[in-house]
């Protein structure tokens, strides 16, 4: 059940009196606070609870000056227009048709069907209230005093929707803002955003019919292919993972250490589904390029071993307790704030969305969701602990890296480019998810690693993406954290080049560069008897 500070999630409603449909968010975008007052018709205390929402919408004095705008929301439980305008008309309630117009406080109408709200709310007993300031709860629940949970909004200042404690009050995100990292995951909006540059995709040389999409050679786009063949060059297998040493380092953490770790990996375990979802029902399609969807199949085929991966060592360091195993293999929907993080991801695979909006955003998901987490594991390297698992973080963070940088290399071909406020808003909102997940919710204090630190490095990794899409910096921070450059996250490190030395596969990067600088044939590609085999 959702507490103070967490996110409120999303859900659709429909407004009564003009049958317009519209959602949490949407008005969560619009009004400083939002209070929620979820009733049905035959309920016999919601007369009085919607009462109370209607005074307290008509006085004045209910917040203080730092509110200047609130939505009083009735919400009907049973999906019924009809029976929700009877009610407000019945007990006089002055419901107001214009939501939009987000000044001073109004009582607004709505009906939900209730198999679309979100378990996290715990609507069991009713009338349910729930108070929202910018996106997060202040409070929620049936014992909720409206009018002192309505004071605390007025009086939280900047600090109710904080989500991320990064040491100082200087260093705090603005509330307001923080709310506002959310508002573009609003469907209406982003398909409002989208909707134009998605007629225009057609002309796109990634997204256009290619007749010659089944076929790979001539290399048109060497730059593409010379990628995929370094993703090629520095295959490995979960089977590389050496695991004896670590259980011995297991066992020395700490309770908040193994917690802190089981968890991060329950998120990665889940979360290279989500990216593998996404190729496969998406970008492995639409993109016509045959350079482009040989990285992409090879993009897939790693984010198996990943998942592999995380599922052995979750197997491994839970192998004496067999509930906490299936929790975490199912962290997606079992652990609220691994959930919430999911959600953001999945979020952008909506096809209605123009591609380049999808790309953008799952150039954030391998980019900047996961930077919090590779960071913290290799912080155990530096303490000389648990060389299976950080061993593999560092193979998985190359790949995530590449992955990334691919990502920004096909977006950087596209005629048709996002404006840039909108692809701030998209890196706010990732940014925003991982400073919560991993500074606050799961707190990398945990391990011993400074919050402040690495919210910092978030926004740091979160700038080094914008320059790769060719965009402008947001956060304009230096790297906290020097010894992370030697992990591929930027894309400019030593290790790949260390991997290659130790691990490439025989001729592979050589065989691409012939092939980008003569193409198809020639002698790169001639037949010798002279040759061992």
């Amino acid at each position: 059940m959702l507490v103070k500070k967490d996110m409120a999630p999303d859900f659709p409603m429909v407004e009564t009196a003009m049958s317009r449909d519209t959602s949490l968010k949407e008005l969560t975008s619009q009004y400083d606070v939002v209070i929620l007052d979820f009733y049905t018709t035959w309920c016999a205390k919601c007369p009085d609870a919607a009462k109370e929402m209607q005074k307290l919408a008509n006085d004045s004095s209910t917040f203080s000056g730092s509110v200047k705008s609130a939505a009083f929301v009735l919400v009907n439980l049973e999906n019924d227009l009809e029976g929700a305008a009877e009610f407000c008309e019945k007990h006089q309630i002055e419901a107001t048709s214009d939501i939009s117009s987000a000044k001073g406080s109004k009582v607004i109408s709505v009906v939900i069907d209730d198999d679309l709200l979100p378990s996290e709310y715990g609507v069991q007993g009713i009338p349910h209230k729930t108070v929202i300031k910018n996106g997060f709860v202040v409070a929620n629940g049936s014992d909720v005093e409206l009018a002192k949970a309505c004071a605390e909004a007025g009086d939280a200042g900047s600090d109710t929707a904080s989500t991320c404690d990064l040491g100082s009050e200087e260093e705090a995100v603005d509330k307001k803002e923080e709310g506002a990292l959310f508002k573009f995951e609003d469907r209406k909006r982003a398909l409002a955003v989208s909707d134009d540059i998605k007629r225009k995709e057609g002309d796109e040389v990634l997204l256009a019919e290619n007749t010659q999409r089944w076929v790979m050679f001539p290399i048109k786009y060497p730059e593409i292919w010379e990628m995929y063949k370094q993703h090629e060059a520095s295959f490995w297998t979960a089977e590389e993972i050496d695991l004896s040493q670590d259980m011995t380092d297991w066992d020395k953490l700490s309770a908040n250490e193994q917690h802190f770790l089981k968890h991060i990996l329950a998120f990665f375990a889940g979360s290279d589904g989500i990216v593998l979802e996404n190729l496969n029902l998406n970008f492995a399609s639409e993109v016509q390029l045959p350079e482009a969807r040989a990285f992409y199949g090879f993009q897939a085929a790693m984010e198996n071993i990943h998942s592999e991966t995380y599922s052995l060592l979750i197997d491994q360091y839970c192998r004496n307790d067999e509930a906490e195993k299936t929790k975490l293999f199912n962290a997606i929907t079992t652990i609220p704030v691994i959930e919430k993080k999911a959600k953001w991801a999945s979020s952008w695979m909506d096809g209605k969305l123009c591609f380049g909006m999808r790309l953008v955003a799952f150039a954030c998901v391998e980019g900047i969701l996961f930077s919090g987490s590779f960071c913290a594991i290799y912080w155990l390297k530096k303490r000389g602990m648990m060389p299976g698992l950080t061993f593999s973080n560092e193979l998985i963070a190359r790949d995530e890296g590449l992955h990334a940088d691919f990502a920004c290399l096909l977006y950087n071909m596209l005629e048709n480019r996002l404006p840039e406020d909108v692809v701030h808003e998209i890196v706010r909102g990732a940014v925003s998810v991982e400073r919560e997940f991993i500074c606050d919710a799961l707190s990398c204090d945990l391990i011993g690693m400074n919050k402040k630190l690495m919210g910092q490095y978030i926004e740091f990794v979160a700038d080094r993406l914008l320059q790769a899409l060719q965009y402008t910096k947001i956060f304009n921070v230096k790297n906290p954290f020097d010894w992370m450059e030697l992990i591929s996250l930027q894309g400019k490190t030593n290790f790949f080049e260390k991997r290659v030395g130790d691990y490439q596969k025989a001729g592979v990067m050589k065989a691409a560069e012939t092939t980008a600088e003569g193409g198809a044939g020639g002698e790169a590609h001639a037949f010798s008897m002279d040759e061992d085999f």
